[in-house]
Formats: C-alpha cells, sequence, structure tokens
C-alpha cells in the first residue's frame, strides 16, 4: 500500500509539472527581470551580486542564506536550519531541500522535565541544551553543488567579506537583543559579539565577527566536511558540552540534507484556480496552508460581507491548525495521512461542522489533550531571469537562538528543541500545541510552521514566505487569497493580518486588520479577540506577472528588508 500511495504521488506530481509547463508555454517564457526579497538590504545586495557576476537563482539562494547568518542573527544563522523550495525552469523539476535540525542522540521524550512532570521553564530555550543539530551549512553546499552554477567558494565571498567588515546595528536590532539579553549575557561568547561591555549597542555600532567569517571560509574550501567534521566540528561540541549541552561528533558527521517532494494543492474561486506549491513535513505549512484554502475553496468569499468572510477564514484556521497539532511531525518517524488531509471530500468534512454565523469553540473539536495555558526567523524569495526560483525560510527559532555561541566558531545555536513537544499538549514558546506524533526522539526533526511557497494562477507566478513562527501560516494564507484575486507582491506583504491557530481559542489581529463594527460583530458570533498594536511577520515576495511582463518584489514594510529587480 505505501508503494501504490508513493507511485500514486509521483504520478500526481508529474501531471502538476506538465500543468505547469502548459501554463508556462501559453505565458511569456522567461521572465523580463529577476527579482530578490530578503530581510536586510545587505542581504538583497548580495543576491544581486552574485545573479551578476552569472550566478543563478540557486547560487543567489546561497550568497542570501549565508549573509544573513551574519547580518541577522535575530532570524537566522550556520548553527540553524530552514527548508529551500526550488523550481528549476529547464525541465519544471521542484523540490524541498529539508535543512532542518535533528534532535541529538542522547535527546529523549522527557528531557526537558521535572521530577513532578512538568516542563522545566527555560529548558527548551536558553542554553545549548536547547539546540538541536544545525543544517544550514549542509543546505548551502547541497544547494551549491547539485543546483548553483558557482563554486561554493564564490557564492560565499560576500558574506566572508561582511563578517570581517561588520555591519551595523539597527533599531530591531536593539529591539531583538533586548528582548533575550538575559540569554546573550549568559554567553560570554555571545555576549562579546552581540553586545557592547555587556550591554545593548547603538544603532550604528558595528558588530565584527571574524571567527564566523574562518568558519564560512571553512565551508568555502571543504564545503560539508568544513563545518560538521574537523576544527570546527570539535569546538562546536566542545563549546556545547562544557556548557551542559549533550552535541556528539557523530551527531554532526551523520547530519544530512533531504530533498522531499513538495506539498501540491489548488485553491478554486470565482477568480479561476491558483495552483499551491509548499513545504512537506516537517514543515506542518503546506499541509495546514493547503487544507486552510480547500476548506475556503467551497465558498465564494467574493460574495460575503467583510464580517463573514473573515468569520469563515477563521475558522478555516481553526480547524487546519487543530490537524497541525494532532497528525503531524517528522515522516521519517510518524506516518502522517498526506493523501487524507490534502483530498478536498475531507475539506467537505471539515466545511460541513462550519456555522457562518457562529464560531465554534476550539475545546468542541476533538485532537490533543491540553495542559495549563500558561519569533525569529527569517524568508527570502529570488526569481532569476531564466525563470528559476527559490522561497527560502530559515530560522534559529526564538530571537537569537538560544542565546549561546560556541567559542571559537562564531556561530549562535538554534533553540529548535523548543518546537518539539516538550509534553505533549504542552503549548511551546509560541503557544503551539502538539501530540506524540511531534515527541522527541533521536535523530528526530522538530515540526515546522515554516511555509517556502509557490503560488501559481493563469497570471503569473509568486515566490513568498515569511517569518513569524505560528502565524506564518496564516500569513501565507491571507497573502495567497490577496494574490487568487489579483494582488500583487506590495499588497501582499503590505496586507493587515489577523491569525487563528486552534490553541489558545483567540483570534489574534494587527490593528488595521478589524475594524471596531467588525470586533463587536465577531465576538457576537462567539470569537474571542486580542489586537495587537505592533504588527508580526517580515514576509518577502516576488511576483512574476507573465500576462503583462513585469517583475515586481517586495519587502514587509514593518521590520527593515529590502526588494530589487535586475
Amino acid at each position: 500500500m505505501d508503494r501504490q500511495r508513493k507511485t500514486a504521488r509521483r504520478i500526481n506530481a508529474v501531471i502538476f509539472t506538465l500543468l505547469m509547463l502548459g501554463l508556462d508555454s501559453a505565458l511569456a517564457a522567461t521572465p523580463p527581470q529577476a527579482g530578490i526579497a530578503t530581510a536586510h538590504p545587505l542581504a538583497t545586495r548580495a543576491g544581486l551580486e552574485i545573479l551578476a557576476q552569472g550566478g543563478n537563482a540557486f547560487d543567489a539562494a546561497v550568497a542570501v542564506t549565508a549573509m544573513l547568518a551574519v547580518v541577522e542573527p535575530t532570524g537566522s544563522g550556520l548553527g540553524g536550519g530552514g527548508f529551500w523550495l526550488l523550481h528549476r525552469a529547464g525541465d519544471g523539476f521542484e523540490t524541498l531541500l529539508d535543512g532542518r535540525e535533528t534532535a541529538p542522540q542522547a535527546a529523549h521524550r522527557d528531557m526537558y522535565l521535572g521530577s513532578d512532570g512538568e516542563v522545566i521553564k527555560g529548558l527548551s530555550i536558553d542554553g545549548p541544551l536547547a539546540a538541536g543539530i544545525p543544517g544550514i551549512p549542509a543546505g548551502m553546499t547541497h544547494l551549491a553543488e547539485h543546483y548553483g552554477r558557482l563554486s561554493l567558494a564564490h557564492s560565499l565571498a560576500p558574506a566572508i567579506r561582511q563578517a570581517r567588515e561588520g555591519f551595523a546595528v539597527s533599531e530591531h536590532y536593539r529591539r531583538m537583543a533586548t528582548f533575550r539579553l538575559a540569554a546573550l549575557r549568559a554567553s560570554p561568547a555571545a555576549a562579546a559579539l552581540f553586545l557592547q561591555d555587556n550591554e545593548i549597542p547603538p544603532e550604528g555600532y558595528q558588530i565584527r565577527q571574524p571567527e564566523l567569517a574562518d568558519t564560512l571560509e571553512a565551508i568555502a574550501r571543504q564545503g560539508h566536511d568544513g563545518f560538521y567534521r574537523g576544527p570546527v566540528a570539535k569546538k562546536l561540541v566542545d563549546g556545547v558540552r562544557s556548557a551542559g549541552g549533550i552535541w556528539t561528533l557523530p551527531d554532526l558527521t551523520s547530519y544530512r540534507v533531504i530533498e522531499r517532494e513538495p506539498i501540491r494543492a489548488r485553491y478554486r474561486s470565482p477568480h479561476g484556480e491558483m495552483r499551491i506549491t509548499s513545504a512537506a513535513p516537517p514543515s506542518s505549512g503546506g499541509i495546514t496552508l493547503a487544507t486552510t484554502l480547500n476548506i475556503l475553496s467551497g465558498y465564494n468569499l467574493d460574495a460575503q460581507d467583510s464580517v463573514t468572510r473573515k468569520h469563515l477564514i477563521i475558522e478555516a484556521m481553526r480547524r487546519a491548525y487543530r490537524d497541525r497539532a494532532v497528525y503531524l511531525g517528522d515522516p521519517d518517524f510518524t506516518r502522517i495521512p498526506v493523501e487524507r488531509l490534502l483530498h478536498p471530500y475531507y475539506a467537505d468534512g471539515l466545511r460541513a461542522a462550519i456555522r457562518p454565523d457562529r464560531a465554534l469553540p476550539s475545546d468542541y473539536l476533538p485532537g490533543v489533550e491540553t495542559g495549563p495555558k500558561g519569533r525569529d526567523t527569517t524568508h527570502f524569495s529570488i526569481l532569476d531571469r531564466a525563470g528559476n526560483r527559490v522561497a527560502a525560510t530559515l530560522t534559529i527559532n526564538y530571537p537569537f537562538g538560544s542565546g549561546f555561541v560556541a567559542p571559537g566558531t562564531g556561530v549562535l545555536l538554534n533553540d529548535e528543541m523548543d518546537d518539539f513537544s516538550a509534553r505533549p499538549g504542552t503549548p511551546n514558546v509560541y503557544g503551539l500545541v502538539g501530540g506524540e506524533a511531534n515527541a522527541i526522539a533521536p535523530g528526530k526533526r522538530p515540526l515546522s510552521s515554516m511555509s517556502p511557497s509557490f503560488l501559481q494562477t493563469e497570471h503569473g507566478v509568486a515566490v513568498v514566505g515569511t517569518p513569524g513562527g505560528s502565524r506564518i501560516i496564516s500569513m501565507l494564507v491571507l497573502a495567497a487569497l490577496d494574490f487568487a484575486t489579483g494582488g500583487d507582491a506590495r499588497s501582499m506583504v503590505g496586507l493587515p493580518r489577523f491569525h487563528h491557530q486552534y490553541l489558545p481559542d483567540v483570534v489574534h489581529y494587527e490593528t488595521a486588520a478589524l475594524s471596531e463594527d467588525e470586533v463587536a460583530e465577531l465576538e457576537l458570533r462567539g470569537h474571542t479577540l486580542r489586537e495587537f498594536t505592533q504588527g508580526w511577520g517580515n514576509m518577502q515576495v516576488v511576483v512574476w506577472d507573465k500576462k503583462h511582463a513585469v517583475v515586481s518584489a517586495a519587502a514587509d514594510p514593518r521590520v527593515e528588508g529590502e526588494a530589487a529587480t535586475q
């Protein structure tokens, strides 16, 4: 039966690719420009530099990944992991590079529980015990070796240069460093790098990282082995273990990137059909995004008043996030009913229980048993002139990850172990609950919300993604709905946001997303709402409008990214 399912998946992927190629041949064959959108101006410029030197989108993705590791330590780095969604224009081939972190071999299901069986606060967030084995260095080398035109060393050169020259502290950096000040101070190597005399540095202060430059140079010379074997690996393990962590050299040497078949779905609306290609497990993004849109395909959202439209979107999110909590985890450890979750008939059943006039409390949905109720990532989008494209979402989890830097490496480590279910039903730092499918196990990859995606209609394609923890998927839902109705890159990143994630049973919303009347009406329908005066997310979008032969790129106005075409 498993072999039949795999064969059916391959056939569906071939059909999907042929449909895409058919659409492409009917419209503009290649983009008139390249486009890049990233979370930091220096990363965007590094990608453009590599494109100008003859690199393709995959080479540019290596350069951007490395540069973000240097200039955006709040969101990503060599000590983190991520997913790179790739489209190769020449043959329509698409794949997901899974560079998600893995649990060390010494990890076990109850490692963050006290003698009373309760989760020990902070143990899965701060310090090296919170860190999984990083995947970003392996992802960069795999990307360069299998898909790029240029050498790995060539694509890493801008980041190596910037690590030595330094980058200027921004207001965003100061805000995130203030939030994680205690964790940074607890690691002498981190404090020396990211603070000034153990305090938050002023705007404009130059952060120079010579040891990180050395680590990048080791990767440039030796590829995968430059990080996962040899002197760098030994320094990483020695530093982690001396500070109470559990890494070993075999944990590093055994790490591998996995290529996975992306999740594919369709959204149907009065505006036509939109095809979605997104991240597969251990990302929950593609399935949860597809489930939400499958439910919404049964409505004509254009025909609804604004309150009912938002109510229906919230109710679809509620059910899709519930499935995330119950079913999703690392597919190499957990049997996931992918075909059933993606099937339109399944969405029909979920939709049947939605009332247009009343919210269904999350407690009424069968799901995980929950205990007492008690951000950061990056994304970039790239399209080159040949039509190759990359949507990549990378993370070290919380701002500045675990706050721990391994001495002598310049590598800031993630705290991705918090993305496992420390105890099934207990919320993680983002309030997400999970079941046994996402319990800790040696070598396992934690469930993620990262959702790098391609959206395609008869008029064009969008390369899209965002950080935002548990809110990533809901942001992608709203952006996808906007693109389906003719939205462009700028409207997708600027769209006011609202969010529901099953538990806690609360609708979070940006101030501009709901009017006072809409809030009042949604409350009458049974929703509990919480306003956020500061926005969330940092979406990066490139859109190729094939009908009008135009490429546009946009960075989220909420933070400090930069988008450009070339």
